[in-house]
């Protein structure tokens, strides 16, 4: 059977919905934790993507495409400083790259997909309905072709064609939809509530974030159980860094890991409803409009962002497309082949240093969360 769902507001429980009664997104009812001390990395069988972690996992595998391990880098590479083509060209990022573009759709949607899959199918879901401007939208078009599942994915009628042409090959119906972002979700919910289908929302749905969790877990293990001291991570709807948050404190619970990293967000200018919640600093009148992947001005779950925030002492910033610009080419010459989105993350890094938030010898993890070719 399906784990139940609460409402952490209300405390409505249910076997399976979308969204509570009293409209606030639904979470797990439990965090499955496993017994016994942290695994050595080699006791890990990481032929098992991310369900390697299984034992943190409230759903059952299913719709596997080898999601998970992608790789831990060095920013700045081997060569020392003063050998390098680009030395002197900009600052050093001075941090570990986690490479979440390689993943088989080409970003860190893969992870939650696969578990939101998966999840629909302990349901009994035979089509699943998602509203994305892209990647997200990608990853669960293909996760529902490959468990056999029809997709309806609702996308604006301006979202990229590389992004389209993505999710058309699954076999997908690809709903587009004039007007803002958040039409684009009105119509989805619309289809939703006539029982078109199971919302497979990466905003939504709790098993998205449970994925995407084990970006946590992952990074943990890579660094023999070790936690950085700060997470740099684009911040849109809080999928990759809501799901981080929790996968860390699940760590902890579970007596794995005996800190938390600061949580440090990194939100395109305009669209930054976190920041101008923490300080109200931003221009809604200069939007980044290069960082496509995170224009979203009402997260679902910003209560739930803003007290992962507060609870690890982290924060969150807006950058401008310029900066976005400057920094997505800085990448590409160091060899990262990564969407306009990603350079969010690293130029945020360059500004906590500069504002003290970050030290010099602090570990620091960036997600490069989306590939090239997915721009």
């Amino acid at each position: 059977m399906p784990t139940d769902l609460r409402c952490p507001v209300c405390g409505n429980s249910y076997a399976d919905h979308w969204r509570c009664e009293c409209d606030h997104p639904l979470d797990f009812a439990t965090q499955p934790l496993p017994d016994g001390p942290a695994p050595a990395f080699a006791d890990l069988d990481t032929r098992d993507g991310l369900w390697a972690f299984a034992d943190f996992l409230p759903i059952e595998r299913a719709a596997d495409l080898g999601a998970g391990w992608t790789p831990i880098v060095d920013s700045e590479g081997r060569l020392p400083a003063e050998s390098r083509p680009s030395a002197g060209d900009a600052p050093e990022w001075n941090a570990t790259f986690k490479l979440e573009y390689v993943s088989p759709t080409g970003s860190f949607k893969d992870r939650g997909a696969a578990t939101t899959i998966a999840r629909a199918i302990e349901c009994g879901a035979d089509r699943v309905i998602e509203d994305s401007s892209g990647n997200a939208g990608t990853a669960i078009a293909t996760y529902a072709a490959r468990a056999g599942l029809d997709s309806e994915i609702y996308v604006p009628a301006d979202a990229k064609a590389a992004k389209l042409r993505a999710i058309e090959r699954t076999g997908a119906d690809v709903v587009r939809v004039e007007g803002t972002r958040a039409a684009v979700t009105t119509a989805a919910i619309e289809n939703v509530e006539n029982d078109a289908g199971w919302y497979a929302s990466h905003a939504w749905n709790p098993a998205f974030f449970a994925g995407t969790a084990t970006f946590a877990l992952e990074l943990a293990a890579q660094c023999d159980w070790q936690v950085p001291d700060a997470i740099v991570s684009p911040l849109g709807h809080g999928t990759l860094f809501l799901g981080a948050y929790r996968g860390f404190r699940a760590l902890h619970e579970a007596g794995w890991t005996d800190e938390m990293p600061r949580l440090l967000g990194a939100q395109a200018a305009g669209y930054a409803p976190i920041v101008d919640r923490l300080d109200g600093h931003t221009d809604p009148d200069d939007p980044n409009d290069l960082a496509d992947g995170i224009q979203i001005r009402d997260p679902v779950r910003i209560e739930a962002i803003c007290e992962s925030i507060q609870a690890t002492d982290g924060d969150a910033i807006a950058i401008d497309a310029e900066t976005t610009r400057e920094e997505h080419e800085r990448l590409g010459r160091a060899g990262f082949d990564v969407e306009p989105t990603c350079a969010v993350a690293p130029a945020a890094l360059h500004e906590y240093r500069e504002r003290g938030v970050v030290d010099d010898t602090d570990h620091v993890v960036v997600p490069l969360t989306g590939a090239g070719s997915n721009a």
